[in-house]
């Protein structure tokens, strides 16, 4: 079991909280109260820093709900923060991209992360011809 170093920059949010068997994803509220119009854009704090374990980094996306709540969108579409991303005033944010009027309150959960560990070293091996069964293109899922 890894260990992480987080500091919280309010006392204002629920505390993490991993749940393991049921999702390998953890929650992120906003930590400030943040009203948008649409069509602007602004970072809205996670209340968070951590110190990820080398070798690691975290995946921020939004929630499934997020947009039918909130009417925003992740405007980076996801977030990817390395384990150098560790320092003191290193705070999360999800930068929002107002599809509507809204308003975003402390503690909403607004996203949520996953921490994975690096790529693999990879060597890329240019071939004439794939031999994997083809599926016939882009967009051709399910089609008969």
């Amino acid at each position: 079991m890894e260990k992480i170093r987080i500091k919280y920059f309010s006392d204002k949010i629920e505390k993490l909280t991993y749940i393991g068997g049921k999702s390998d994803w953890i929650d992120l509220r906003a930590s400030a109260d943040v009203t948008l119009k649409a069509g602007e854009f602004k970072l809205i704090p996670l209340g968070i820093a951590m110190e990820l374990p080398k070798g690691y980094e975290a995946h921020v996306i939004p929630r499934s709900s997020t947009y039918k709540n909130f009417g925003i969108l992740q405007a980076n579409s996801m977030g990817l923060i390395d384990e150098s991303y560790c320092g003191d005033n290193d705070q999360w944010y999800f930068p929002a991209l107002a599809m509507r009027d809204t308003e975003i309150h402390v503690n909403d959960r607004i996203c949520q992360f996953r921490i994975m560990e690096h790529q693999p070293e990879l060597v890329f091996e240019e071939t004439e011809v794939l031999t994997g069964k083809d599926r016939g293109g882009f967009g051709t899922t399910g089609r008969q």
